[in-house]
């Protein structure tokens, strides 16, 4: 059996009165790409956050390599291998496109240092254009490829991806399923929120469907293709 880099078990979230997670279970295995979808307000945010430690759930639990991590703060799940892309990108303005990167630069959980500052930009060869811009003087496409560069500095094991093509034009929608793929074949672990579900499935193992902070599909990508009814009732198309 794969080794599990996140477990979370029985996760019921709260804001306020409001209950938005329904008892979740929710895992990713070693080297495994899960695509987590569902329409608008249906909780793959608050999911995402309740495993990050930016929300903590009022029960279940949440492992990371095999620890409990429900309630520790998000720098301590972050050593541990998880790196978030989260809504709206989260980068520096004030900082340039190196100092956005370098400053998040150190050795994986195994002491790997596969990405290092040379092949993010490599892999991302437009920032590389654009090293002395600051983080504001960025397009929406570049900021995302940014904070995703500047993830994948941290060496994870898991990267966590939340609307990864949000608002962005096809052309440079193009360039970050692409880069996804890339990410994939060297290993590391992902977790994709996009209402993209052609792309998402096209590059992942696993797919997760929500409504209502409820798991309603949980299976591979031919098994979710093999079920078009699915994707008119839950994803709406």
């Amino acid at each position: 059996m794969a080794e599990l880099l996140i477990d979370a078990k029985g996760i019921h979230t709260y804001y306020g009165a409001s209950h938005i997670l329904r008892g979740i279970d929710f895992s990713v295995a070693r080297g495994e790409t899960i695509g987590l979808m569902g329409r608008n307000g249906m909780g793959k945010s608050t999911l995402l956050k309740s495993i990050m430690g930016l929300v903590r759930p009022r029960a279940g639990s949440v492992a990371i390599t095999g620890q409990d991590m429900l309630g520790r703060a998000p720098y301590e799940i972050s050593r541990r291998g998880i790196a978030y892309v989260p809504e709206g990108r989260g980068i520096f303005g004030n900082l340039s496109v190196v100092e956005n990167l370098k400053m998040a630069a150190r050795a994986g959980t195994r002491g790997q240092r596969d990405w290092t500052y040379e092949r993010v930009l490599e892999t991302f060869p437009r920032l590389q254009e654009r090293l002395g811009h600051g983080g504001q003087q960025l397009s929406g496409g570049e900021q995302q490829m940014l904070t995703i560069g500047r993830a994948l500095m941290t060496n994870p094991d898991v990267l966590i991806l939340d609307e990864a093509t949000e608002g962005l034009a096809p052309l440079i929608a193009r360039e970050i399923w692409r880069i996804c793929g890339v990410i994939r074949e060297t290993g590391i672990s992902s977790v994709i929120v996009d209402k993209n579900w052609k792309h998402v499935t096209q590059i992942t193992d696993r797919n997760v469907i929500l409504v209502k902070g409820e798991v309603v599909f949980a299976g591979s990508s031919t098994e979710l293709h093999a079920q078009p009814g699915l994707l008119t009732q839950y994803l709406g198309v």
